[in-house]
């Protein structure tokens, strides 16, 4: 008799012997690589492992010389720039974890990792088979984490798009080995079954039908101890950590049927039903297949991004020369060309050339968007009809595209409370309907003994809760990537559900409602002595000194002048600076105890005002359009301002807003949404996310304004990458939209659930139905979900 490997659940080989002592009982190892992970665990204190995993562990390989080598390669700061952040004096690596296949994986995993000291968090999504690792690297290395997770028999490497992509790769092939065996074998065994079931009429030899039963229970065996193997592995595991999970209904229907039918056999009594066995296999693991592609339809999209980035980049030497480079190797300060057409490999400063981009993948917006010297280019982005040089100033996790998927990652990582809510349902469901099947086979072992067993598996199989687990999450995926797609990135889990519950909006103003972008608007001389255009000179020059969003509306008028010297920067007052004998300066009204007015700005000679000037911030095109949507969603809408003048009370009067406050500081803005809160309102709080951290801490749902590089920091809940008004609209559409999908789900499945129980209970519903029925409710409910996608 064979002995199985109580870590890895392989066979022993014959003749070796390695065991380790758990829970007081020495369990047989297949190897040392299994003994060394295994005695690991147990050291470590997590004997827990045991009695929660669900499906069996992976075969462990000891690492080597040469992979110990690879892994330490991890710890040099040239390749982290690729693939570490940095923030709060923390490091955040992602991690693609091979071996990932249950809940008990991602508990064992975590609790690896937090045992190391300088860990801080570590979050483990099992369907994506990744972690998101925060620590201390300046007294952990990588390689130490990577080591720790290949001690308990899990193989990681910084995540990368392409290996993503080859294991989900390798998952179909293995779906479609099992789905070729169990088509293959189930029409073999069809052709018996029909031939056993002709020759009953017409005579056959009792030796012929006998023979025939034997070569279907060898066909069918490989159906059973391959393609439904894991479902069983599954429910076995399962029960091991006192969980009833969805593979039990499915494996005693299978095994329960395959088990009586060999029965049958061995024994020549009874009937046999090897071709409906297989026919159920198949069905159900087309009905898997079907689905896990539905699922990949839902999430490549955010698995996707990091494949924009081109894999060369063509540097510049200090002569001018150009070297064609791995866009890897990239480092900050290099130089590179970029020719019309070509990916932008990196985040830089644009130093020479002007042309136009393609910033779609970051913001939705299709149209180009024009890009002169100074100005942000970012990674992934699209060079359109010039040809420019950049200086690159992020690279690796610091650039934009990665910071938003790994943001993104982030927030599918954490589920909100409905959907563990629902996984809970299913549990109990599980439990429900097990116990109905009992009582249902009771019954009719009383009624009809020989149709009891087939109605029971029926039963088993037809009210598999597989769609209730799926409603929820297939529907948040699709929202994130139809969101991501137009420029609207979500931070945190509970965005969607807090959003359908909005009763108020509060805005900021300048660089929200309105562009936040100064313009001369009028400017009034008080000194014949000097002309228009040379007040504007004289003010542009100063100006360029500063770094006050007023100083930029002068910035066309700045011509090659005089170096001026002794510039000084007054806090709430302006800025001043001297030429020969000459003092200039410009500033708010009222200074050097000159007359108040309500010019922004004024400017001084000797102390004395020359010109005032009046600037306009212009209120963007698409703010009344969200107002009025927002209004006829029957939402409030305030205006909470720092801006001390009548500004704030013209616009809101001008975009029909409820109220606003003008003059707020930081504290008066969090005590405003606040009030709202104790008032029963569910506020949304919309914002340039600069200087607005804490009103966004106390509104229930956080909107900032584009924020370039800097999204990762940013204490919002939802980041705008295109500062589209239009953006929120959109963003209320799908959230409810999304809403009425998950109710949508919950109910077709309830129903589904609900209907099918007293049919197949009734007799009603033969098992191949059963299987059709379960595997269309999750599809149905996964295609319903796939219409977020094209909101």
């Amino acid at each position: 008799m064979s002995i199985n490997c109580f870590h890895c659940l392989e066979s022993v080989p014959n003749g070796f012997s390695a065991h380790v002592v758990i829970d007081n009982k020495s369990q047989p190892m297949c190897c040392i690589g299994c003994q060394a992970v295994a005695q690991n665990i147990i050291d470590q204190g997590m004997t827990d492992y045991y009695k929660y995993r669900t499906v069996q562990a992976g075969k462990v390989e000891q690492l080597v010389p040469e992979q110990l080598a690879f892994i330490k390669s991890y710890d040099n700061e040239d390749i982290q720039d690729e693939f570490i952040t940095t923030n709060d004096n923390f490091s955040e690596v992602l991690l693609s974890v091979e071996g990932i296949t249950c809940a008990a994986c991602a508990w064992l995993i975590e609790k690896q990792l937090l045992s190391l000291k300088t860990v801080k968090r570590v979050d483990v999504n099992t369907s994506t088979n990744r972690a998101m690792v925060q620590w201390d690297k300046t007294a952990t290395p990588l390689s130490e984490i990577i080591t720790s997770l290949a001690k308990i028999g899990y193989k990681a490497y910084p995540f990368q798009s392409d290996l993503e992509a080859q294991q989900k790769q390798q998952t179909a092939k293995a779906y479609i080995r099992r789905l070729g065996v169990a088509g293959l074998m189930t029409m073999q065994v069809m052709m018996f079954a029909f031939a056993m079931y002709f020759g009953m009429f017409s005579g056959m030899d009792s030796n012929f039908e006998q023979y025939f039963r034997w070569i279907s229970l060898v066909l069918a065996s490989p159906v059973i101890l391959y393609s439904a193997l894991p479902f069983l592995s599954n429910a076995i595991n399962g029960l091991k950590a006192k969980q009833l999970n969805m593979d039990l209904p499915v494996s005693l229907a299978i095994f329960g049927a395959y088990g009586a039918s060999s029965y049958a056999t061995i024994m020549n009594v009874g009937e046999v039903y090897f071709e409906s066995v297989c026919m159920f296999t198949f069905l159900l693991l087309l009905g898997k297949y079907l689905e896990f592609r539905a699922r990949l339809k839902a999430s490549e999209f955010t698995a996707n991004l990091q494949k924009l980035l081109p894999l060369t980049a063509r540097t510049l030497d200090a002569n001018g020369q150009e070297h064609i480079i791995a866009a890897k190797k990239l480092k900050l300060n290099d130089i590179i060309l970029i020719k019309a057409g070509e990916t932008i490999p990196a985040d830089g400063i644009l130093i020479k050339g002007k042309t136009s981009v393609d910033e779609s993948m970051m913001t939705g917006e299709h149209l180009p968007v024009n890009k002169f010297i100074n100005h942000s280019v970012y990674a992934g982005t699209v060079n359109h009809d010039g040809i420019i040089e950049i200086k690159i100033n992020k690279i690796g996790q610091s650039t934009l595209l990665n910071q938003i998927i790994r943001l993104q990652h982030n927030a599918l990582t954490k589920r909100p409370k409905l959907v563990e809510i629902t996984d809970k349902v299913a549990q109990w469901f599980v439990a429900v309907l097990l116990i109905f099947a009992s009582v249902t086979a009771f019954g009719w072992y009383q009624i009809a003994p020989e149709q009891a067993f087939w109605i029971t598996i029926s039963v088993l199989v037809a009210t598999c809760p597989c769609a209730l687990s799926l409603a929820i999450p297939t529907a948040l995926t699709c929202s994130v990537a139809n969101l991501t797609r137009k420029g609207i990135l979500i931070k945190q889990a509970h965005v969607l559900e807090t959003l359908s519950k909005i009763t108020l909006f509060a805005f900021d103003k300048t660089g929200t409602l309105t562009q936040g972008r100064f313009s001369l608007d009028a400017v009034d001389i008080l000194s014949e002595e000097y002309t228009k255009n040379q007040v504007l000179e004289i003010a542009a020059q100063l100006e360029s000194y500063s770094e006050h969003p007023i100083a930029r509306a002068f910035s066309q008028y700045k011509v090659p002048g005089h170096k001026l010297n002794d510039i000084q920067l007054h806090p709430g007052k302006g800025i001043s600076a001297q030429y020969n004998d000459t003092h200039y300066a410009i500033g708010k009204s009222g200074w050097f105890n000159s007359k108040k007015t309500n010019a922004q700005a004024t400017l001084y000679i000797n102390q004395q005002p020359i010109a005032r000037f009046y600037f306009v911030d212009k209120i963007k095109d698409d703010a009344s359009t969200l107002i009025n949507a927002l209004h006829t969603h029957k939402l409030t809408c305030h205006m909470l301002t720092g801006d001390a003048s009548d500004a704030g009370q013209r616009i809101a009067k001008k975009l029909k807003l409820h109220s606003v406050q003008s003059g707020c500081s930081p504290k008066d803005k969090q005590t405003a949404v606040e009030q709202w809160s104790t008032q029963g309102e569910v506020v949304a709080m919309v914002g340039d996310g600069v200087n607005d951290s804490p009103v966004f801490a106390s509104a229930h749902l956080s909107i900032a304004m584009e924020t370039g590089a800097d999204i990762s920091k940013n204490s919002a809940d939802v980041v705008l990458l295109n500062s589209d008004l239009a953006s929120i609209e959109h963003l209320l559409i799908v959230a409810k939209k999304t809403r009425r999908i998950i109710k949508q789900n919950l109910t077709l499945s309830l129903l589904y659930n609900g209907s099918i129980l007293p049919l197949a209970a009734m007799g009603l519903v033969a098992p191949w139905m059963a299987v059709i029925g379960m595997s269309t409710s999750s599809i149905i409910v996964i295609c319903n979900s796939l219409r977020l996608l094209k909101l």
